[in-house]
């Protein structure tokens, strides 16, 4: 995997917040956000202290930070569905998106986000998929349950940073067979459409700035 490392330019960036031995996982799909999206900065949830790193990420005014989370478990005012985008003009003077993820199982992000004062000042960003989740590492009971990964992915699109989503997209797949094919003792098929896939992106020109 290391020799498939993309890395495309964006002006956003991702926090992950992640719980107990969640980066320890093999499973664990941060690492992924983390080879495509240079700005990405992760920290260790911990209900009773909060890294002074991560404050200061939060408070650092080139950034303008959302909670990625689900409307139904806040009030209607705090919840967006989508991000300011500055205009071609001001691109270079607005604040930068920043994605805060909660990795962790489900029930474990809820507790994160409830016992998290630091983020209730935050906007929460809703995402509205119009698909269901690919993942295929772990088990969910429910369809619209993303990974970390395909959570980011759609926050990128939401910034209108398509050739980052797409290389995302395309790494998880990858990883995904990877995985599978070492769990099932099989070699990896470095030709199939996964693979070319983020070749394909790999090859493309980067947009101009």
């Amino acid at each position: 995997m290391c020799a498939l490392r993309p890395t495309v330019p964006t002006r956003s960036g991702m926090c992950l917040l992640m719980a107990d031995i969640e980066p320890l996982k093999p499973s664990n799909t941060g690492w992924l956000i983390a080879d495509v999206v240079a700005d990405t900065f992760a920290f260790g949830w911990a209900r009773t202290e909060t890294d002074p790193a991560l404050l200061r990420l939060l408070g650092d005014p080139q950034w303008q930070p959302y909670v990625v989370f689900p409307a139904e478990y806040v009030p209607p005012e705090r919840v967006v569905h989508s991000v300011c985008l500055p205009d071609t003009v001001e691109r270079a003077v607005g604040k930068r998106p920043l994605f805060i993820l909660l990795d962790a199982t489900w029930a474990e992000a809820r507790k994160m986000f409830r016992k998290s004062p630091y983020l209730d000042h935050l906007p929460v960003l809703s995402l509205q998929p119009d698909q269901v989740s690919q993942y295929r590492l772990r088990r969910s009971r429910r369809n619209d349950h993303f990974c970390t990964s395909e959570v980011a992915a759609l926050c990128l699109s939401l910034a209108g940073e398509e050739r980052a989503e797409q290389t995302l997209e395309a790494y998880l797949d990858v990883f995904t067979h990877h995985y599978l094919q070492a769990r099932n003792q099989l070699p990896v098929a470095w030709d199939d459409a996964a693979h070319q896939r983020l070749r394909e992106l790999a090859a493309m020109p980067l947009p101009a700035s």
